[in-house]
C-alpha cells in the first residue's frame, strides 16, 4: 500500500503540468498508466501477464488485457489524460469486448479517472460501472489520499487473485436486485405475500386490505420514494435546516430538488451505500421521517427537525449529523470536528463513509443525532 501511496503522490505532484501539455493516449499509458499497472503489481513487460493491444473478436484492439495464470481477467482501454470519459459509446465498446471474450471486468481509464464496469451485469453499459477512482488529490471532494490508494489497491494483481473484485460486484449487484424486487412487493403488496403476513400474524381480524395498508405506511420504500415518507415538493428552505429565520429580499420561488440529481451518473456501489443509509434513516421512526433535497445534500428530518444530511460523492458519501465532536465517545476514524470548517450538510459532526462496514459503524451516531434533535 506505500508504493501505491508514493506513486499516486508523485503523478500529483506533476498533474498540473502534464494536462497543460495536453498528453495524448500513448503518453498518457506511458507516463501515467503504466506505472500505475506497475505498482498495483501488473507486470507490463511480460506478454503472459499484461498483453499490450489485445485482439478482440472484431479484429479491434484493447490496450491492456491483464492476466492471472496467462488468462485475461481485466481489460483496461485507455484514453488521453484530459479526456473526461464522459463517452458511453467509448464504455459500451470496452465492456462489449470484454463480454464477448468471456471476461467479466473492464477498465475506462484517463489515467487519473478509472472507471471500473462488471461486463456480465444485464443492464444498460452505463448501469454496469461498479465503482470509480480519482487520483486527483485536489480535485473538489477528493477523499484522503490513503482512500484513494485503498480503492485503487482493488484492481491490484493481488487482490484480483483473491477474488475482492468478484466479491465486491456480486454484493452490490445481487443487493441492487434484491432491493428493486422489494421495493416493488413493498410498493404494491402481493396477495400471497399478505396473506403470509396475515398467517404469521395470526390475528383473523386484521383484514388483508388493513395489512396491506400497514405495510405500505411503516416499512418505507427502499427507493425512498414511499408514501408518507417525503414531503413534496422536495426542496427545504435554511429555517428547517439551521433553526434561524431569514430575513428576504422580495420573493423568489424556490427551487424544487429531486433524487435524480444526487445519483445521476453514479457507480453502483456508492448508489447501494446510499440505499442502505436511506433505508437505515427511515426506519429509525418509521412514518415520521422525511426526506427532502437541497441543491448538495439530501437531508433526513423529524417533525420538520434536521438530524441528518447527505452529500453523494464519486467514491463515497459525506454524511453530517447534529452532534458535538468532543462529546462523542470514541469518535470513529472515519469522522471528524468541522464547526471551523465551510461544509454543505446541517450539523459539525462529519463522517466520510466508503464501504459497508464503515457505513454500520456510523449508525449509532446517526440515531444518536436524532434522539439529539427529536422535539
Amino acid at each position: 500500500m506505500k508504493n501505491i501511496i508514493k506513486q499516486i503522490r508523485g503523478i500529483n505532484s506533476k498533474l498540473t503540468g502534464l494536462r497543460r501539455r495536453r498528453l495524448n493516449e500513448a503518453s498518457t499509458r506511458t507516463i501515467i498508466i503504466e506505472p500505475i499497472l506497475e505498482v498495483l503489481g501488473w507486470d507490463v513487460r511480460d506478454p503472459e501477464e499484461v498483453e499490450i493491444e489485445y485482439p478482440t473478436v472484431d479484429k479491434k484492439p484493447v490496450d491492456y488485457a491483464l492476466k492471472i495464470n496467462k488468462k485475461p481477467v481485466l481489460l483496461v482501454e485507455a484514453k488521453p489524460l484530459n479526456d473526461p470519459l464522459g463517452d458511453v459509446k467509448a464504455a459500451t465498446q470496452v465492456i462489449g469486448y470484454a463480454a464477448s471474450e468471456g471476461i467479466e471486468w473492464c477498465i475506462l481509464t484517463n489515467g487519473v479517472k478509472w472507471k471500473v464496469y462488471k461486463s456480465t451485469e444485464k443492464c444498460r453499459a452505463p448501469d454496469k460501472l461498479t465503482f470509480e477512482i480519482s487520483i486527483d488529490v485536489n480535485e473538489k471532494d477528493a477523499p484522503p489520499l490513503e482512500q484513494i490508494g485503498e480503492l485503487l489497491n482493488r484492481l491490484s494483481k493481488e487482490e484480483i487473485a483473491k477474488g475482492t473484485l468478484d466479491e465486491l460486484g456480486e454484493q452490490t449487484f445481487t443487493d441492487g436486485k434484491v432491493r428493486k424486487a422489494l421495493d416493488r412487493i413493498v410498493t404494491d403488496p402481493p396477495r400471497n405475500f399478505i396473506k403470509l403476513l396475515r398467517d404469521i400474524i395470526g390475528d383473523e381480524y386484521l383484514t388483508p386490505q388493513k395489512i396491506k395498508d400497514s405495510v405500505i405506511r411503516i416499512w418505507p420504500s427502499l427507493s425512498g420514494e414511499s408514501p408518507g415518507s417525503i414531503r413534496k415538493p422536495a426542496a427545504i428552505s435554511r429555517v428547517a435546516v439551521t433553526g434561524k429565520k431569514i430575513k428576504r429580499r422580495g420573493k423568489k420561488p424556490k427551487k424544487t430538488y429531486y433524487e435524480t440529481r444526487h445519483t445521476e451518473n453514479k457507480s453502483a456501489e456508492v448508489l447501494e451505500l446510499y440505499r442502505k443509509i436511506d433505508s437505515f434513516c427511515l426506519s429509525l421512526k418509521p412514518g415520521e421521517i422525511t426526506k427532502e433535497y437541497l441543491a448538495k445534500t439530501i437531508n433526513y428530518l423529524r417533525r420538520d427537525m434536521p438530524f441528518c444530511s447527505i452529500h453523494i460523492l464519486k467514491s463515497g458519501l459525506r454524511v453530517w449529523l447534529y452532534l458535538e465532536y468532543n462529546e462523542v465517545e470514541n469518535p470513529p476514524e472515519l469522522s471528524r470536528d468541522v464547526s471551523g470548517v465551510g461544509h454543505w450538510g446541517g450539523g459539525d459532526f462529519e463522517m466520510a463513509i466508503k464501504n459497508v462496514n464503515q457505513l454500520y459503524e456510523s449508525e449509532r451516531l446517526i440515531k444518536l443525532s436524532l434522539e439529539k434533535r427529536s422535539p
